[in-house]
C-alpha cells in the first residue's frame, strides 16, 4: 500500500500502526488528512477507532480496508464517517482510483479557497446572492428530485436560512421554517401543513432513488455520500432490501426531515462560503 501511494504520487505516508489502540495516539499526534484503516485490527477494530477519533475532534477522512462484504457492516462503517472502501486482496488500480478521488477533493477545495481569496468583498457578496439556489438545485439533482413538487420549498428554506439569518448551528423548528416559506411566497393562508406534506413526499422519493442506486452499485459515489449523511442509513438499507427481494409492499419509510435539512444546510453553507456558484 505504501509503495502504491509513493509510486503513484498520491500523497505522503506519515505514520503507521500495528493495532487499533496504537493508531489512536499516532493519528492524533500527526493529524493526517486521510487515514487508511483496516476493519479488523487487534485491540480495537476500525469502526471503534473511528468512533473514538471523532469523539476527540479528529476531522480527517477515512478509507476503510476490508475483505468483508457484509452489507450491514459496510453500512455501519459509512454511518461512522468512512468515505470509501478498498477491498482485499489489495488491487493496485482500485487503490489508485480511490486515493485519486480523495486527492482531487483536496485540490478542488484548495483551488476554491484561492479563488475566494482573490475576489474582493463586494464581488463575492454579489456572487453569493446568486449562488444558493444553484447549490441546492445541484444537490437535489444528485438525489433525483430537482423539479419535483417540494423542491422549490426546500430551496426557499435554504435561502431563508442563509440570506436572512446569521450562520446557525441548530435549525429552527420545522413549523417556523414552513411558515417562513409560506410568508416569503405571499401565501400566509396556505399554512405549514401543505409545505410539510410536499417536503415529506419529495424526501421519500430521494430515499427510494438512493436505495435503487445502492442496490445496483454499493460504491456509487452519490449513494456513498448522501445515504448516510442525509438520511438514517437503516431506512435506506430497509428500502434496498425491499428492492432486492422484490417485495410488493416495502416497509413503511420513516423520514427524519430535520436531519435532511440540517445536512443540506451544512453542505450549502460550506459551498456558499467558498463562493461556489
Amino acid at each position: 500500500m505504501k509503495n502504491i501511494i509513493a509510486e503513484g504520487d498520491l500523497g505522503v505516508v506519515i505514520g503507521e500502526a500495528e493495532s487499533g489502540a496504537d493508531c489512536l495516539s499516532s493519528i492524533l499526534a500527526v493529524y493526517p488528512d486521510v487515514v487508511l484503516i483496516d476493519l479488523l485490527m487487534p485491540e480495537l477494530d476500525g469502526i471503534e477507532v473511528i468512533e473514538q477519533l471523532r469523539m476527540k475532534g479528529f476531522h480527517g477522512k477515512f478509507i476503510m480496508i476490508s475483505q468483508i462484504v457484509n452489507k450491514e457492516m459496510v453500512g455501519e462503517a459509512y454511518e461512522k464517517g468512512v468515505e470509501f472502501f478498498i477491498h482485499k486482496p489489495i488491487n493496485r488500480i482500485e487503490v489508485r482510483s480511490i486515493l485519486k478521488k480523495i486527492t482531487d477533493q483536496f485540490q478542488l477545495k484548495n483551488s476554491l479557497l484561492l479563488i475566494k481569496e482573490s475576489l474582493d468583498h463586494s464581488e463575492r457578496a454579489k456572487t453569493r446572492q446568486q449562488s444558493v439556489k444553484e447549490i441546492v438545485s445541484s444537490i437535489l439533482n444528485d438525489l433525483g428530485i430537482i423539479g419535483e413538487s417540494g423542491s422549490d420549498d426546500i430551496i426557499s428554506m435554504m435561502e431563508i436560512l442563509i440570506y436572512e439569518s446569521e450562520e446557525i448551528i441548530q435549525l429552527p423548528s420545522l413549523k417556523n421554517l414552513y411558515e417562513s416559506v409560506a410568508a416569503r411566497a405571499g401565501h400566509h393562508h396556505m399554512g405549514s401543513k401543505a409545505i410539510e406534506q410536499r417536503v415529506r413526499r419529495i424526501m421519500l422519493t430521494a430515499v427510494k432513488n438512493l436505495a435503487t442506486m445502492g442496490s445496483i452499485d454499493y460504491t456509487n459515489p452519490v449513494f456513498e455520500y448522501y445515504a448516510p449523511r442525509y438520511f438514517d442509513f437503516q431506512v435506506v438499507r430497509d428500502q434496498m432490501i425491499s428492492i432486492e427481494e422484490e417485495q410488493n409492499e416495502p416497509k413503511k419509510i420513516k423520514i427524519n426531515i430535520k436531519k435532511f435539512l440540517q445536512a443540506l444546510y451544512y453542505d450549502t453553507i460550506e459551498k456558499y462560503n467558498d463562493g461556489i456558484m
